[in-house]
Formats: structure tokens, sequence, C-alpha cells
């Protein structure tokens, strides 16, 4: 796995092989793809520890467009199975200080130590961000342990670094256990006639049941 830890920003994922020839699809994760996806541009790679591609990096040859998918093909990529090989790696690049930031787009380092808001209340803070290849997550820490909160803007629609805080609008559940639903004494009588019905089903003369068998064309018509 590529080391994420502050000075890395991640930047895209690598999706499927494309022809045959090495190309890859790539989902992009910037807003500056021009910027980031040049010729000699080199990524580092988040991948599972066995893969052959674990601690190694790409370079960029050149990024094309198919139909409004971006395409890049990479040095030392130059078949369909290399390129399946690499098939969910995300790229990271190196972070430079220098470099403006990209809206919505935060290092690690920015957000660790943030202030969790949710109604205007501290509810905990983030201790860390994990990466998976659909989206990230900010770990919460909070009295009661740690939270998982999907880094969505449905779910964590502000980061204000100057404030010092995240807001959250969380889901019912995420933060707090949920009250049992009690049965109601409506609900128990609900109950009550199919318990009857069920006596009268257990009492119900032999005759009656033959008699429902000889209307078949009834039946047919509920259906």
């Amino acid at each position: 796995m590529a080391d994420t830890s502050g000075t890395q920003l991640r930047v895209g994922r690598l999706l499927k092989a494309h022809g045959l020839k090495g190309a890859i699809k790539i989902e992009l994760y910037t807003d500056d793809p021009d910027r980031r996806f040049v010729p000699g541009a080199e990524f580092s790679l988040q991948v599972p520890g066995d893969s052959p591609w674990h601690g190694k990096s790409l370079t960029l040859r050149e990024l094309r467009w198919y139909n409004g998918h971006a395409v890049g093909f990479f040095e030392g990529v130059d078949d369909r199975t290399e390129a399946e090989g690499l098939a969910k790696a995300i790229l990271w690049v190196s972070h430079v200080e220098e470099e403006a930031p990209e809206d919505d787009a935060w290092y690690d380092h920015q957000l660790i130590g943030l202030a969790v808001v949710r109604n205007g209340e501290r509810v905990g803070e983030v201790s860390h961000v994990e990466h998976f290849p659909a989206q990230d997550l900010l770990i919460v820490k909070t009295g009661s342990g740690e939270v998982m909160v999907p880094f969505v803007s449905a779910i964590v629609p502000e980061v204000d670094l100057a404030a010092g805080t995240v807001t959250v609008t969380p889901p019912p559940g995420l933060f707090e256990e949920l009250p049992e639903v009690e049965a109601t004494p409506a609900a128990a009588s609900d109950a009550a006639p199919s318990e009857a019905a069920a006596e009268t089903a257990e009492t119900t003369p032999v005759e009656t049941a033959e008699t429902d068998a000889a209307a078949p064309a009834e039946a047919d018509r509920d259906e």
C-alpha cells in the first residue's frame, strides 16, 4: 500500500483494462486532470499486499478520452493481462505545498484532529481517515467509541479548516442506538382475529371443504 500519511493526495482509481495494448480506464478523483495526468506523471499505488504491484509506482505515458471516460497508458503496462492486474488500484500523488488546493479536497493531516459537530454540538473528533475504492471514511472518536462516517457531501456537508470543525448531518442511528420499538396493544388486537380464524378452521365441517373444492372457477378468478 502506498504511503498515504499526510503527504499524498488520492487522484484516481484504475477500473479495468481497455483494449489489448495495456490501456486502463480511470475513475478520476481530481477536478484538474490536466494538471495531474500529464505525460511523465508518477503515481504511487494502493494495492493489496499480495499484489505484484505492491510498493511500486506507475508513470503515465498518455491520457486519452473515449466516450467521455478517461483512459490511461502507463510505462511498463503493455498488454491486457498486465492492465487487468492493476484493476481497482488507487492512484496517489505526492503533495507539494506550493500547489493551489483543489475544491472539496483535503489531505489526511488536515482532517485529523478536527472537531465533529452535529446540530451545533460537538460529538467527537476525527482520529484518522480510511481510504476505500468506493469512498473514504472519517473515523470519529466519540465518548462511546469510534464511529465510521462516510466522507460524502450528503453526510459531511462542510469542512472548515479555519474553524477546526467538520459538520455532519448523519442518518439516525449512526452516532447513537435507536430505541427498540415495543409491541402496541393495537398490534396485539390485530393478532386476535387470526387466532379466531384458526379456531374456526379447526371446527369447519368436512362438507364445507368439499364444497369449496368443487368450485375451481371462483379460485381462478381470485388469482
